[in-house]
């Protein structure tokens, strides 16, 4: 972790702050150390190793906020970024509407580390490296014909240090690490793909090497890259026709983050976000009393579930990791707050606010974020208990408006299910609806055992842009009547 000397440097900063005339002040050191790896085709692609390391401050002076960040670690830089903080603190002041408020937190001087049971970093390189070239292998064993096959992992390791003028001082090591492979195939007037574990590829916790190794990609290469192939002459969705679907744990992780972790981004909801991210249709007049699903829908918002890409010991303004409720049996009852939107809304901080890396203001992201599971059983049993539909498998695509109320997507590939049973693959099959329209369709989620923490590390956000890492728990879930097909 870090130590004495980012400590001492820390503490100059918020001294200096405090002396310019802030009346509030954190500051903020991180150093984040990632390795990316590829393998496509048979052949080491890429290594991509980075190590940033860099401080920033926030300050409040005359009621508004000031920033400032810089990668140069001295006594004297320390005293300048603090300086520089509190100036554009007061020039944001001339144009302030009101006077900036913090929601109480109590201060406290803490560590987290990320529980790992296997550490990526005291590994070999080729230890890493060899379960790639394995899956890859497998894939174009299975299917010579495929265009292309890729194998992928991401290892992170990122420490901070939070102090803040109120008297906080947190130190946190936070781990992640993420593989997947892709099959894509090209042939009959058609380009598909397969994709595991997750939509898009690699799928991303909080935890060590024991999460690469859990999927075990070896294993299930020769299965996705045959599905990549018979995707190609697969049967068409059906185009514009309502029906049931049952969404994989993988896509109703994403249908989740679209169009529920967005829109309770209570910066948004506010409009402060909106020249970017957008606003939301779930304003504070429906909180508590709006409907926004069915009685099987509970979404989460969990910050301290094991191995979840939202789970952290604090947040980048020192809020613990806490438990609570997005939507509760159908009913939207909370949002993901800031110390300062909590304070809008005479509430505390639910500790959500996070920057990507040192040079960055944290913002408020989601943490875990989660369809929690329902009584429906396993996969097979919602399907047995499903008379007509198509099972939609793995995301492809998405669009969704700037409010998260209109929405399409895209899986990977479908299924017909025809009295009860998995019959025929379909290729590119599409779904849309309106959100609380599609959420309210919802009757059945299967049980816990069907129930994964997947993690997103891709979500965009902010002016400058920032890559948010999200988590976003899911079992497979059925919607009734829901609109199949693109529409024109």
């Amino acid at each position: 972790m870090l130590g004495s000397v980012e400590r001492d440097l820390a503490h100059r900063a918020l001294d200096t702050a405090r002396t310019r005339g802030a009346t509030y002040a954190d500051a903020r050191f991180v150093r984040r150390a990632v390795e990316d790896v590829l393998v496509k085709n048979g052949h080491l692609q890429n290594v991509d190793r980075s190590d940033i390391f860099g401080f920033s401050v926030r300050a409040i002076a005359d009621g508004a906020w000031g920033f400032a960040a810089s990668p140069v670690l001295t006594a004297d830089e320390a005293d300048r970024v603090a300086a520089l903080a509190v100036e554009v603190a007061r020039a944001s002041a001339l144009t302030k509407r009101e006077d900036a408020r913090l929601a109480p937190v109590k201060p406290v001087t803490a560590t987290y580390t990320t529980p790992v049971e296997i550490d990526p970093w005291t590994m070999r390189f080729d230890e890493r490296l060899q379960p790639l070239l394995d899956a890859d292998a497998a894939m174009r064993q299975a299917q010579p014909t495929l265009r292309t096959t890729r194998a992928s992992y991401e290892i992170w390791r990122e420490e901070k240090l939070f102090v803040s003028s109120e008297g906080a001082d947190i130190a946190q090591t936070l781990y992640e690490t993420g593989a997947s492979i892709a099959a894509e195939s090209v042939g009959n007037g058609e380009q598909q793909i397969r994709t595991y574990p997750g939509s898009g590829g690699r799928s991303q916790n909080t935890a060590g090497w024991e999460y690469a190794l859990k999927w075990e990609l070896a294993k299930n290469a020769p299965r996705l890259a045959d599905e990549a192939v018979a995707l190609l002459t697969a049967k068409q969705c059906p185009q514009d026709i309502r029906t049931s679907v049952i969404l994989s744990s993988n896509q109703l992780m994403l249908q989740c983050h679209e169009s529920c972790g967005h829109p309770i981004e209570l910066d948004r909801a506010l409009g402060t976000g909106a020249a970017f991210a957008g606003t939301s249709f779930l304003t504070p007049d429906r909180l508590g009393s709006f409907r926004f699903g069915s009685e099987h829908v509970n979404i989460a918002i969990d910050s301290t579930r094991t191995g979840g890409l939202g789970t952290f010991g604090y947040d980048d303004e020192g809020v613990p990791a806490s438990e609570g409720w997005a939507v509760k049996d159908g009913v939207f009852v909370g949002y993901l707050m800031s110390r300062e939107t909590a304070a809008a809304l005479g509430k505390t901080s639910n500790g959500t606010m996070r920057a990507d890396g040192w040079s960055r203001l944290p913002l408020i992201r989601m943490t875990n974020v989660s369809v929690m599971p329902g009584s429906a059983g396993t996969l097979e049993d919602l399907i047995a208990d499903t008379d007509d539909g198509i099972y939609m498998d793995t995301n492809r695509s998405w669009s969704i408006d700037d409010k998260r109320l209109n929405f399409q997507f895209g899986t990977q590939l479908g299924w017909e299910i025809k009295n009860g049973k998995r019959t025929t693959m379909l290729r590119n099959p599409t779904y849309t609806g309106m959100t609380p329209e599609f959420w309210g369709s919802c009757d059945a989620v299967c049980s816990e055992s069907e129930w994964v923490m997947w993690g997103t590390p891709n979500c965009g956000k902010g002016q400058p842009g920032q890559i948010g890492h999200t988590g976003h728990g899911a079992a497979p879930a059925r919607f009734r009547n829901v609109r199949v097909g693109v529409v024109n």
